[in-house]
């Protein structure tokens, strides 16, 4: 009989054993599968990491991170507005959200969006936001089906293999508000 495989949700504050080599590794495999956060083909090794260590010291952004059997196989980021930015104070945003192919399908994602959801409303949040590249139907059926509303497409979103790819803008509003945060 095969053992369960385990799963888990958690906020990384830290980089410690193999963490960096399974985020640039998740990384790099959600990027070949057309799924990378900005990245169409994965960077140098040294470029990843260097990314990863960065984003730990960025003001303003927390990592979550999905592990498959210990291992991380996908994160998301939750992003807070700029100081300066009063005026759109009241949402923050999510970013560089990605699965690794092999780990999909065991609520990973949902897992990590619900993590964002709950600690952007524990900070006072009233909304949350995101975009996504049109081709990303799997990411796209998620958002949608946890709640959140398109509110804008944007033709020329992204450009890969020369080709423009449209993107799509969501939000959900948070706790009380219970509206889209538009």
């Amino acid at each position: 009989m095969d053992k369960p495989v385990e799963t888990k949700v958690e906020w990384l504050t830290k980089l410690s054993g193999t963490d960096l080599e399974d985020l640039c590794r998740a990384a790099e495999q959600a990027i070949n599968d057309g799924n990378g956060f900005g990245w169409l083909k994965p960077p140098t090794r040294d470029v990843l990491e260097n990314y990863w260590n960065g984003v730990l010291m960025v003001p303003g952004r927390e990592i979550v991170v999905a592990r498959y059997d210990g291992t991380i196989v996908g994160s998301a980021q939750l992003a807070r507005p700029p100081s300066n930015n009063e005026a759109q104070s009241f949402a923050a945003a999510v970013t560089t959200f990605f699965i690794a192919p092999f780990a999909r399908g065991h609520g990973l994602a949902r897992g990590l969006l619900t993590a964002l959801e709950a600690r952007a409303l524990e900070e006072g949040f009233e909304a949350i936001e995101l975009n996504v590249r049109e081709t990303q139907t799997a990411a796209i059926a998620l958002y949608e089906s946890c709640g959140y509303e398109r509110w804008a497409k944007k033709d020329r979103y992204a450009k890969v293999d020369g080709e423009f790819v449209a993107g799509y803008f969501y939000a959900k509003g948070l706790g009380s508000t219970n509206g889209s945060g538009t």
